[in-house]
């Protein structure tokens, strides 16, 4: 049987890249794209040679060797991945909107600060903000999908200790990976909590923006001086066009209330506080524009919160409670917290982490730590931008050694259990593909994709 290389985790490291990369792609490409541009039909889904060739591209950058195998594997993973979204839609596997929301958010605050602001992100992609937004959101929103598919087909899976010993001694022994120093490190995050002075404050400045526009001022033009959206701000604060239930509902209700060209009284979100004008209804989809004020964070709010883990971290010292249970309970990092508050690099379902490949803000604090110890609270900034603080602990720390079951169990555990949980996603796509429409282009039957 042929051995297909999996390059699942691979995808979603480089899905960032890829995702901005298409985009461009899409805008030099938008009045010249061929029919013969379309390598694959998948149910209602295309896959674009450009895609292939971009993802290939990537993969060599790092490592794989450029051959007939590797392109054709990709494929198949593309091909893959566009059966479990059809499938998903079938099945009627839908994603929270909230989830997307944030990592939409999140996705555009580091693509414009990467690239130095709004207008040259729109000059890169050589369309409106407004585009990129809903270009983003459909790709997020798809590769969400995807993910939860996944978990839907394999996320039960477990792998026993006797079969965690039976991969391991299937690796062979040249083959065995060398491991340098490894820490484990928890974390536990407290977002600054803005007070009611902020909120008030950031209101406040609203209602005047809302009383120049009402003697009036242009809104759009007031959107560009003041909105702190800055994905939106660039464009008048135009959102473009959303179906019901796609944007915050807070945002949603208030705008739906209004009529084609009315202006909302200042309403609250987890954003922060919003303006909105209504400006087009067409159909079950709507267009609008809104201000964006965000609540300051002040100073005295980090003392308070920097308090807060002080009195956490003399919980723990007292063993009053565990390091995982604290986290549990107070931290603010989602992606951590249900961990035991234990950092992991990526997708990685290991918690030990290599200590050159550790942020520098980390790094420089554990270097100096015993093992078992925990530091002061550091000030820290949230992926999505938001003032916080957070202690580290240093749960362990090992030297460089080759892997063996004693030393790096959880490692080979979390691969043993990737590879049945990949090899259960195969199976479900050998016994589905034949229930979704499949047509690839001639030039690439003979990557054998129904093997």
């Amino acid at each position: 049987m042929k051995t297909r290389i999996n390059f699942s985790s691979f995808f979603k490291s480089i899905f960032a890249l890829a995702l901005v990369c298409s985009l461009g792609n899409q805008a030099q490409a938008q009045q010249t794209v061929l029919l013969d541009n379309i390598i694959a039909r998948v149910g209602s889904h295309i896959i674009l040679r450009s895609e292939l060739e971009l993802q290939q591209a990537q993969a060599v950058s790092q490592g794989y060797p450029a051959t007939t195998e590797l392109r054709c594997n990709i494929l198949q993973t593309m091909i893959q991945n566009k059966v479990l979204l059809t499938r998903a839609e079938v099945d009627s596997v839908v994603v929270e909107q909230a989830l997307v929301d944030g990592e939409l958010e999140q996705r555009l605050s580091m693509m414009i600060g990467q690239i130095g602001g709004p207008e040259k992100l729109e000059a890169y992609f050589n369309k409106p903000m407004s585009q990129i937004r809903e270009d983003l959101r459909k790709s997020m929103r798809e590769n969400l999908t995807i993910r939860k598919m996944e978990r839907e087909i394999s996320g039960k899976i477990k792998v026993t200790p006797k079969e965690v010993k039976q991969f391991f001694n299937q690796i062979p022994q040249d083959s065995l990976p060398y491991y340098s120093t490894e820490v484990e490190v928890g974390q536990i995050v407290k977002v600054a909590q803005i007070g009611n002075a902020q909120k008030q404050a950031a209101k406040q400045q609203l209602e005047e923006i809302r009383k120049r526009i009402v003697a009036g001022e242009d809104f759009a033009a007031l959107a560009k001086q003041y909105s702190q959206d800055p994905a939106s701000a660039a464009e008048g604060g135009t959102l473009g066009f959303f179906k019901r239930r796609e944007l915050v509902p807070e945002y949603e209700a208030a705008a739906l209330r209004l009529k084609p060209g009315e202006m909302s009284p200042v309403i609250e979100s987890m954003f922060g506080f919003h303006l909105i004008q209504l400006i087009e209804v067409r159909g079950e989809e709507y267009s609008s524009r809104h201000i964006l004020i965000k609540p300051a964070t002040a100073q005295v709010d980090m003392q308070a919160t920097a308090q807060a883990l002080d009195s956490i971290k003399t919980l723990i010292q007292k063993d009053s409670i565990t390091f995982a249970k604290a986290a549990k309970d107070f931290s603010d990092d989602m992606t951590s917290k249900g961990n035991g508050g234990m950092i992991a690099l990526g997708n990685s379902p290991t918690t030990y982490l290599p200590v050159d490949q550790l942020d520098p803000s980390i790094f420089f604090v554990i270097d100096t730590m015993q093992v078992g110890s925990i530091s002061a609270p550091l000030p820290y900034r949230t992926e999505d931008g938001k003032e916080a603080m957070r202690i580290l602990y240093l749960k362990s720390k090992s030297a460089p050694h080759q892997a063996n079951l004693k030393d790096d169990y959880q490692k080979i555990a979390a691969a043993a259990l990737s590879n049945k949980r990949n090899r259960a996603i195969a199976e479900w796509f050998a016994k589905n593909k034949n229930t979704v429409f499949v047509d690839v282009a001639p030039d690439f039957q003979a990557c054998k994709l129904d093997e």
